[in-house]
């Protein structure tokens, strides 16, 4: 399928011993980001950038900016290329990766490093992914440069910008997505090595400690003090970055060590001819957009086997209607491309459908396109539980984690109170985490907590039991966050 993403690539999971607890979750819609004006000139000739970033919006209407000094700026572009962009004081030099960032379900590590002193124009400006130089340039004029020519990098007349582009006037470029383990380093062109190396075992490119100098004008974001989430790390930095519409909400899990599971930009479907749906908030946020139409959406990451957990909440009331389930990665395409939701008119789905209206189908189980079951209505001010036995074949919801039918998702083999994951799909399929919302008369909203992220309001901040995720109650025994380390040690993924 050409959308579907269900694994990780690399980048997404480490085994080694470094381990990145903390990323942050940037948001356009939400004019986030960060920025700060240096004290005095650095190199400006010389400089290493290197950062993890997982995407969760692409192909905009703009380009989405990663880090920049006034003119000069790392960004991906509309077409989803990599733009490596200096600007001299009359001149601006591109370097344009030829190949196509798309993969919302996994982390790159982009390691960025300027010589600018080179003898060699081509080795002027090195660029790095997961741990391999990219030499397949596309649009691009660096090696036009200039033996010792200067950039705004390092500059103390520069504005110095994080997740957005600020310049003339703008205000646009936002960055949509997860950054962990920003390193900028002054006066040094390292290559990826110092920051990443290949796990021995998988030869997956994982992140390692870096812990020398960052020179005179660098810095260290780890994104770990949630009171402070511009904090430079660095011994010598240049210190802490000023926020903006950034708070301790903003602070994440979902890391370049531990990938969780997301809601997928590149599934959002909204029947034959209906618009698309939006999905914000690091991907865990869906928003219906034309009336009439069911919205729908699908996971990032896939599970064949094991016992899995998630949490959903309507965002929206009284004309809103939702429905939260899985589906079989065979069949999602067809209902969700169909004017129709997960469980509707699928025979290899299931549902919890619901909405503050009364009506004969809502808040019910929706088991396979069958005849709704059990009617327990839920709003926008319940949390719902979604538990995953896919060794067994049951799939059983909570309303407020009161299992629905009696459920006892813990039962194994003899699935009390919980539905059958219809044939074909369960341990000889691969399922995928499904919502949906119907847009009536104003805008559908679903907020999802796979546990690495969430916008639902967390009181309790219940783990699983190998201590991974955040949610608002406890997974049932036996049940995990669907994320890399899980996947790793229950070999569920798809």
């Amino acid at each position: 399928m050409e959308t579907l993403q269900r694994t990780a690539n690399r980048g997404s999971i480490s085994t080694g011993p470094y381990e990145i607890d903390n990323s942050l979750k940037l948001e356009d819609d939400n004019t986030e980001g960060m920025a700060k004006n240096f004290t005095g000139d650095g190199d400006r000739r010389t400089w290493t950038y290197s950062t993890w970033v997982k995407r969760t919006e692409i192909t905009g209407s703009d380009a989405f900016h990663l880090f920049g000094a006034s003119y000069s700026n790392i960004q991906f572009m509309t077409n989803d290329l990599l733009r490596v962009e200096l600007y001299d004081g009359s001149t601006t030099r591109y370097a344009d990766l030829n190949r196509l960032f798309r993969d919302t379900s996994a982390w790159y590590h982009i390691v960025v490093a300027l010589d600018s002193t080179q003898s060699t124009a081509a080795d002027r400006v090195k660029i790095y992914i997961n741990g391999v130089q990219d030499t397949s340039f596309n649009n691009s004029t660096y090696t036009n440069m200039s033996q010792n020519d200067q950039f705004d990098f390092g500059s103390a007349s520069a504005n110095y910008q994080f997740g957005y582009y600020f310049v003339g006037g703008a205000n646009d470029r936002r960055f949509c997505g997860y950054v962990a383990e920003t390193h900028y380093v002054n006066g040094t062109a390292l290559d990826c090595t110092s920051f990443g190396e290949f796990d021995s075992d998988s030869g997956i490119w994982i992140p390692k400690q870096y812990s020398d100098s960052h020179g005179t004008k660098g810095f260290y974001l780890k994104f770990d003090d949630s009171s402070n989430l511009g904090k430079d790390s660095a011994s010598s930095g240049i210190g802490d970055f000023t926020l903006t519409n950034i708070t301790a909400a903003d602070q994440a899990t979902d890391t370049p060590t531990n990938n969780f599971c997301t809601l997928n930009p590149l599934f959002m479907y909204s029947g034959t001819s209906g618009a698309n749906p939006i999905i914000t908030e690091g991907a865990t946020v869906l928003t219906t957009q034309q009336s009439g139409y069911w919205h729908n959406s699908v996971s990032t990451i896939a599970v064949t086997s094991g016992k899995w957990y998630f949490e959903a909440q309507p965002g929206t009331s009284s004309t809103h209607v939702t429905a939260i389930g899985y589906g079989d990665e065979e069949d999602v395409y067809t209902w969700g491309r169909a004017s129709s939701h997960v469980g509707g008119s699928s025979t290899k789905s299931n549902a919890y459908l619901g909405s503050d209206t009364a009506g004969s189908s809502y808040g019910r189980i929706f088991p396979a396109n069958s005849s709704p079951s059990t009617r327990v209505n839920y709003t926008s001010s319940n949390i719902v539980g979604v538990a995953i036995d896919a060794d067994n074949g049951y799939v059983y919801w909570a309303k407020d984690n009161t299992w629905i039918n009696s459920g006892d998702p813990t039962s194994g083999a003899s699935g009390t109170g919980g539905y059958a994951v219809p044939s074909g799909t369960g341990t000889n399929g691969i399922l995928l985490p499904s919502i949906a919302a119907y847009h009536h008369t104003s805008l559908g909203k679903i907020l999802i907590n796979f546990g690495g992220y969430t916008t639902i309001s967390i009181s309790s901040g219940a783990s699983d039991g190998n201590g991974y995720g955040t949610f608002e109650y406890a997974p049932p025994s036996g049940y995990l966050a669907i994320c890399t380390k899980n996947l790793a040690s229950d070999g569920g993924s798809a």
